[in-house]
């Protein structure tokens, strides 16, 4: 095996553990936490503001090492034509998905002072992302 497919592999799979890992985590404890009133405005602001951040680097990380990947293992028959073919595609939707959910999710998590009215509001973005993360795994499972 060449040494970027290697590095690209590594750096994608970290990327994507981390990524699916901190949603869950958000999503399970941290909204939870602040509807309940457990959390006030600091520490949601500080751990919104890390989610962010992991999640862009995660975006564009993951879209670089994704790129060189399917351009060096996979034609577009192979991606068209053939079940693994299909699970990468099926992973790029879902990644598409979970970019997505993850940036409304953590702008309705950090909307208005109100910690528990703003949680409240990103819950079921949040469960929404959390359900793409765990499918994004079982694809990566599959591959």
């Amino acid at each position: 095996m060449d040494f970027d497919i290697a590095a690209a592999r590594v750096v994608h799979v970290v990327f994507g553990a981390a990524w699916t890992g901190s949603t869950l985590a958000v999503a399970l404890f941290v909204v939870p936490a602040a509807r309940r009133g457990v959390l006030d405005a600091a520490p949601v602001e500080w751990i919104a503001d890390r989610f962010t951040k992991l999640s862009v680097a995660s975006v564009v990380a993951m879209l670089l090492t994704g790129g060189h990947l399917a351009g060096n293992l996979y034609t577009f028959e192979s991606l068209a034509g053939s079940s693994r073919g299909h699970l990468v595609v099926g992973m790029t939707s879902l990644w598409l998905v979970l970019a997505g959910l993850s940036h409304v999710a953590t702008s309705r998590l950090t909307a208005g002072d109100d910690v528990q009215s703003a949680a409240d509001g990103a819950a079921p973005w949040f469960g929404a992302a959390a359900v793409v993360s765990v499918a994004v795994l079982v694809l990566a499972g599959l591959l």
